[in-house]
């Protein structure tokens, strides 16, 4: 086995399942075979989903962070190859994860350097959570939580600017000097997935640089543990069955709903993704702050029964969040509709448990 690995991480929100699909989509029409795994606390991923219905091979470790099953992250890049002999592997770990130089980029490279040509580590940072972390501030977070977001910009070899559509030139330079000035030692790019400006200089840098995991960070275990418990973390499949429905309208309202409700309880919010599947068609919503935040794209069209998936991370307790996001599911089906629950699962995540950490780079 020879195959590239790019690790793509980055903070709740960033985009980086929208960059892994359109990677995926360049590289394949080079001819090249690609594989992605995907990452959670928990399973029913809206990222997995979305990704295999591109006719994309994915694999999924969930359950930990890569960091706390680095077998299983291993596992996952062996099945991938043996499935479709990959020429590139990308991997998209956990939003709310820190401290993968020393946990996941040392280890790689010392134990799987024959196997794998591991690139450089890249972050993603969404432009409006960047530009507060950059003034200061905790992007309207909890400090814990912007705690990490600030470690995994201090690790990266490349920071990734993404939704650069949403700035104009100027803002974009002036963000780009920014983060130069106080990561300097990182490669600054900026790439918007959607439109795909910048794509093709990121896939340059991480599919011929050499210089992986250049740096090791001092990390805070503690800070770091209540950075993640501050979010409560939901993962629930739904069928929902009634009368014939316009499925682009209604998961619209629902993520607009829940919008509504987390900024009226003043909840921030980590990000909030929904997929509803009409058969083949589907449409995916995402919520990465306040209503205004909130996106869509795709198109499920009407029928009588949806598939529904919903992922949600938000500065709440576990329990508050699945009330919140029942009620909201039920106030809105009410008597036209019939959910059916698949699957469902809420959580606050649990200590940090590397199996490895390093403390000198390989």
């Amino acid at each position: 086995m020879n195959t590239k690995l790019i690790i793509a991480g980055g903070f709740l929100g960033a985009g980086k399942t929208t960059l892994l699909w359109e990677a995926a989509q360049k590289l394949m029409s080079q001819g090249l075979r690609v594989g992605l795994i995907t990452n959670d606390q928990a399973p029913e991923l809206v990222d997995s989903e979305l990704l295999s219905l591109n006719d994309l091979k994915v694999a999924e470790v969930s359950g930990s962070c890569f960091c706390c099953n680095f077998n299983g992250f291993t596992d996952a890049i062996q099945k991938i190859h043996a499935e479709v002999a990959a020429d590139i592997i990308i991997a998209e770990p956990v939003g709310s994860c820190a401290d993968l130089s020393a946990t996941i980029m040392q280890p790689l490279k010392q134990y799987w350097n024959r196997d794998l040509q591991i690139a450089p580590l890249s972050v993603l940072a969404d432009p409006t959570r960047l530009d507060s972390i950059l003034s200061g501030e905790n992007a309207g977070l909890h400090p814990d939580a912007a705690y990490i977001y600030r470690k995994q910009l201090e690790e990266s070899d490349i920071i990734l600017i993404s939704k650069a559509d949403l700035l104009r030139d100027e803002q974009q330079e002036d963000l780009k000097q920014r983060t130069a000035q106080m990561f300097p030692s990182a490669t600054i790019l900026a790439v918007s997935a959607s439109k795909g400006t910048g794509l093709d200089e990121w896939l340059s840098q991480v599919t011929t640089r050499q210089d992986a995991g250049k740096r090791l960070v001092e990390m805070d275990y503690d800070i770091y543990a209540n950075g993640e418990a501050v979010l409560g973390w939901l993962n629930g499949t739904v069928r929902i069955h009634g009368e014939s429905t316009d499925w682009d309208a209604f998961t619209h309202t629902l993520l607009a709903n829940l919008a509504a409700r987390f900024d009226e309880d003043n909840l921030p919010v980590g990000h909030v993704k929904v997929i509803a599947e009409n058969g083949n068609k589907f449409i995916v919503g995402n919520l990465t702050g306040t209503a205004r935040t909130l996106t869509t794209r795709g198109f499920a069209g009407n029928s009588e029964d949806v598939k529904l998936i919903i992922n949600a991370r938000v500065e709440t307790s576990p329990e508050n969040l699945d009330q919140i996001v029942r009620q909201t599911l039920d106030t809105l089906c009410a008597d036209a509709y019939t959910p059916e629950v698949i699957a469902w699962r809420y959580l606050q995540p649990g200590r940090p448990q590397p199996t490895h950490r390093f403390t000198e780079v390989v």
